[in-house]
């Protein structure tokens, strides 16, 4: 938020390793639509598009939640708002046994979209209270080494939630799928997972309740700017802009880390068991972890924020066209080290853009939020692609679009002049 001084000393660390542990969090549980995808395709019997409908659940929360979520952070302020995200995220979880109970996979869908509202809530307090916890110099690299935190998520998610989604039950060798006692024994799998991530936000929750006045204190005081209403973002050209690259951008992460599974499990590429295939995401979640803190480290030196982003999409870019002309390990390979190229994508984005836009804080956060809601639009998209191809590889035309656009992007933030609110000590980088 827009202040007069960057907040320093003890307090203001202890109150980043508070907020950081919700990146860790929200990793974690958006992590799981990947595993979840493969499974309920199985147990309910979907087509690729209709079960890339639960990425759509998950990512359509951040355009419907994202604006009203800007005003109840200007509203209620960090830490409040941080804790109703979280009970939102309880109550989500609290969804999805009931959806399983009854047997129907649009509850599911539902259950998916309120804890999505949740973290979209998260989102938008952490992101920008985690770029002014500091020195403005240094923000892009702390938001990537929060951001760090969130891919040792995602690395965990998949590597946790898999053996519980895509064994036994209709997984098992020689299952029936439609014998009632085989799917019951899945849509158990899934309740178990949903009903440990749900204890897990209760934890977080109560551990963010007892730390409220050590963030409240390090948090920077709101302005009369700041609670203006989110859509002023609207009108700045490098909120837009920047909406728009973290639409593209997370639109085409989601859509190889959510069919990924799927992927590696095909005949064509490497042939091994939807739960080892399930495993094998995590590989691609964790070269984001290892390129973050690789990513962070080079901010420190001297060279530009803007120029990593650049090299990262262009690379991100030629793997994706890598695996539409392979197949077999390569093509696998090729679509696992997208992930380390992902890396600093979003937390680079979304400081470069906080530093050259001409709207308040909360409102640009807000509306870069919003943008996640590429997650809901291209994974169905590359779905279809995918039901009406002879292979799964031409999905990844998909997000190589995706990173050529944000070449784009990069490239113009490095030529933009940085807003002056941000030179004088708002949250920006160098």
């Amino acid at each position: 938020m827009s202040h007069s001084e960057t907040p320093t000393g003890k307090g203001t660390n202890l109150a980043f390793a508070y907020v950081t542990t919700l990146f860790f969090a929200w990793g974690f549980v958006t992590s799981l639509i990947g595993p979840l995808i493969a499974a309920v395709r199985r147990v309910f019997e979907l087509s690729y598009a209709e079960a890339t409908l639960t990425t759509f659940a998950w990512f359509i929360a951040y355009g419907v939640a994202s604006i009203p979520a800007a005003a109840i952070l200007s509203r209620l302020g960090y830490s409040r708002a941080i804790i109703v995200a979280l009970v939102t995220m309880v109550g989500g979880c609290l969804i999805i046994p009931i959806a399983t109970i009854v047997d129907q996979y649009i509850l599911v869908l539902v259950g998916l979209f309120v804890i999505a509202c949740g973290v979209t809530l998260l989102q938008v307090g952490a992101n920008p209270l985690v770029a002014a916890l500091g020195p403005q110099k240094s923000s892009h690299a702390r938001l990537n080494f929060s951001q760090f935190f969130n891919s040792l998520g995602t690395t965990l998610g998949p590597l946790i939630a898999a053996p519980i989604l895509l064994t036994g039950g209709v997984f098992a060798a020689d299952a029936v799928i439609t014998d009632p006692a085989t799917r019951a024994e899945s849509l158990r799998s899934i309740d178990i997972a949903f009903l440990a991530v749900g204890v897990f936000f209760a934890v977080v929750a109560t551990f963010i309740f007892s730390a409220r006045k050590t963030i409240n204190a390090a948090a920077p005081v709101p302005t009369a700017e700041d609670r203006m209403s989110p859509l002023v973002a609207l009108k700045s050209p490098w909120a837009v802009f920047g909406a728009l690259a973290i639409f593209f951008y997370v639109g085409s992460e989601v859509t190889i880390g959510d069919l990924m599974t799927d992927f590696l499990h095909r005949p064509e590429i490497l042939d091994i068991p939807l739960a080892q295939a399930g495993g094998m995401v995590a590989f691609y979640w964790g070269g984001a972890m290892v390129g973050r803190l690789v990513g962070g480290l080079l901010m420190l030196t001297s060279i530009r924020a803007t120029t990593i982003l650049i090299v990262n999409t262009l690379v991100a870019a030629l793997l994706c066209l890598v695996v539409t002309q392979t197949g077999g390990v390569t093509a696998a390979y090729a679509a696992i080290a997208i992930g380390f190229f992902n890396s600093i994508m979003f937390p680079t984005i979304f400081t470069l853009t906080l530093e050259r836009s001409t709207a308040p804080i909360p409102a640009t956060s807000g509306l870069l939020v919003f943008g996640i809601i590429g997650g809901a639009v291209l994974p169905p998209i590359a779905g279809a692609i995918a039901d009406n191809s002879a292979t799964l590889n031409p999905l990844f035309f998909v997000p190589m679009v995706g990173y050529l656009i944000l070449v784009i992007f990069a490239v113009a933030a490095s030529r933009a002049k940085i807003n002056t609110r941000v030179a004088a000590g708002a949250p920006g980088g160098h």
